[in-house]
């Protein structure tokens, strides 16, 4: 018995290779550092047209009749984005090679919104890769923020701290022996310190990519990850430009106001709080508007 008959329907045609052809597209970071962009889902798209193409087809199936007066896949876009109508932009994926330090990994893995294959040290042996910050990026621990850094110490604590490292990163030369020795894989890594470099594939919906985003491209965001983050932006911008220009427009630059903010702003008075972090939130914002 002959099997259904598939009927073959082009997207729209002609279409081009929104990657141009490329395998990969590689951005450095730090010393040892990498993010690649692999590939795209989708990654043939009408001629003329960016990746956005699949949002916009995909927000048209959805919402039907009522998007058309939108005529224009930026008009559409920006709205889905400032609407926070998020289902469309899962319609595009992207898969990135990430080498990074594990204490940057450590926390990337928070974002449990992707597919994730790391690196094997039970199998692999680590490389002798490690981060180390320049003597001008070491910082001082917060006053305000229990879990960052800002200004910068003296010159001589951050000659004291990459001496530090250095100890750290000589236990290499131990972990090394140890595996001449006959001592398993999964063993000798455990003495390993948190910069030495993992690697992994990150594949991502861009609905929750631009997530990841906009908490690892903020100010509060670590100094060391939010320059892996700003790489996966500069890779997917060219991409998806309307979804990124929206994306700068709506959340990474734009403010969100609680409801006690627009209370204050009204009234004209002191926001109705006795909570230091809240009002410290406030006045930076206010600062940011200008008021």
């Amino acid at each position: 018995m002959p099997g259904p008959t598939v009927k073959r329907v082009p997207f729209e045609s002609p279409t081009h290779d929104v990657m141009g052809g490329d395998a990969r597209r590689d951005v450095k970071v730090h010393d040892h550092g990498l993010v690649a962009l692999v590939d795209v889902m989708p990654r043939m798209i009408p001629e003329g047209r960016t990746a956005d193409a699949a949002i916009v087809q995909a927000a048209r199936v959805s919402y039907g009749q009522g998007t058309k007066r939108l005529n224009e896949d930026r008009g559409l876009i920006r709205y889905l984005l400032r609407h926070r109508h998020t289902t469309p932009f899962e319609m595009v994926e992207f898969k990135f090679h990430v080498v990074m330090p594990i204490f940057v990994a450590r926390q990337w893995i928070r974002h449990r919104t992707a597919n994730v294959n790391e690196y094997s040290a039970r199998y692999s042996v680590v490389p002798d890769r490690f981060y180390t910050p320049t003597a001008e990026s070491v910082r001082g621990q917060s006053a305000t923020n229990r879990q960052g850094g800002d200004e910068a110490v003296d010159a001589g604590t951050a000659k004291e701290f990459l001496e530090y490292l250095d100890r750290c990163q000589g236990q290499y030369r131990e972990y090394e022996k140890l595996l001449e020795k006959g001592v398993s894989r999964e063993l000798a890594r455990i003495g390993l310190p948190v910069n030495v470099y993992t690697e992994w594939y990150w594949k991502c919906d861009l609905h929750n990519l631009l997530h990841f985003l906009s908490l690892r491209m903020d100010s509060h965001a670590q100094a060391e990850i939010r320059d892996y983050a700003d790489a996966m932006f500069a890779l997917i911008e060219p991409i998806v430009p309307l979804t990124c220009e929206a994306f700068r427009d709506y959340r990474l630059e734009g403010a969100h106001l609680t409801r006690l903010e627009i209370e204050s702003l009204r009234a004209g008075k002191p926001l109705a709080t006795d909570n230091k972090r809240e009002q410290a939130e406030w006045d930076a914002k206010r600062a940011r508007l200008g008021l």
